[in-house]
């Protein structure tokens, strides 16, 4: 079997306390086995940039590429660009690993192995499958409006995912090719808007259990908007599919 163009993609902003950390928790087996290591800084304040460049001189990780954007895109502005970048570069795979800390890079091989073997499609890291959310820290307000948005999204959608809110994902380059995902959300709803298109095109959606980890960075969700974001988009693709039936 071909070996797969596997790309991580890192965005980051205001890192610098993280993103060393986080490059250090990636298994070095699996730094020597992926084509690109991209971390994007997005239009931090802080040294983050310079951070990842000492990295990888220090640390000699060949596959370790940094860039920098002027201006800040915002979340899904910023992964638009990312799985852009992926199609056109010919990568196979892209994850999306967070530079905060927040999802654990020692579950990488777990996240692109379904997708390696052509099992999945899309792979989701879900918190509530790790069984870890108040031990790992998660406020309990998030704890509550994860599992009742959820709820409503399997209700409306037809769905039967343990969770929709989790930023740990991984694509097949070949399904982001599938679904318009440039004309999507530029706010954080990006990533349910995509998942549903996957889900509405067919592709195989796999979930993974992961830890939850809640340390010092700072969430720039904003729950309520998010709240009502997410059940707009849900009830608007609920009603579209019930036309089409």
């Amino acid at each position: 079997m071909k070996s797969k163009k596997i790309l991580i993609f890192i965005p980051t902003y205001n890192a610098c306390k993280t993103i060393t950390k986080v490059l250090d928790r990636i298994p070095t087996d699996l730094k020597n086995k992926v084509a690109e290591l991209l971390v994007s800084d997005d239009g931090s304040s802080d040294n983050t940039f310079q951070l990842v460049l000492d990295y990888k001189k220090i640390n000699n990780v060949k596959c370790l590429k940094a860039i920098k954007h002027e201006t800040n895109k915002g979340y899904g502005k910023h992964l638009k660009w990312a799985y852009q970048y992926a199609i056109s570069e010919g990568f196979d795979i892209v994850v999306n690993l967070h530079g905060d800390g927040q999802y654990a890079p020692e579950k990488l091989q777990e996240m692109i192995e379904p997708l390696e073997n052509n099992s999945a499609d899309m792979v989701m890291g879900s918190r509530i499958l790790g069984n870890e959310v108040i031990k790992g820290g998660m406020p309990f307000e998030k704890i509550i409006g994860n599992r009742l948005l959820t709820g409503l999204g399997n209700l409306f959608l037809g769905t039967k995912l343990s969770e929709y809110h989790s930023g740990y994902r991984a694509y097949s380059c070949h399904a982001l090719r599938k679904v318009p995902f440039m004309s999507f959300s530029n706010t954080f709803v990006f990533d349910i808007e995509l998942m549903i298109e996957l889900y509405k095109a067919g592709m195989r959606i796999k979930e993974i259990p992961i830890p939850t980890f809640y340390g010092e960075e700072i969430s720039h969700v904003k729950i309520f908007s998010y709240g009502l974001e997410f059940l707009h988009c849900v009830l608007k693709n609920s009603f579209k599919s019930k036309k089409l039936m």
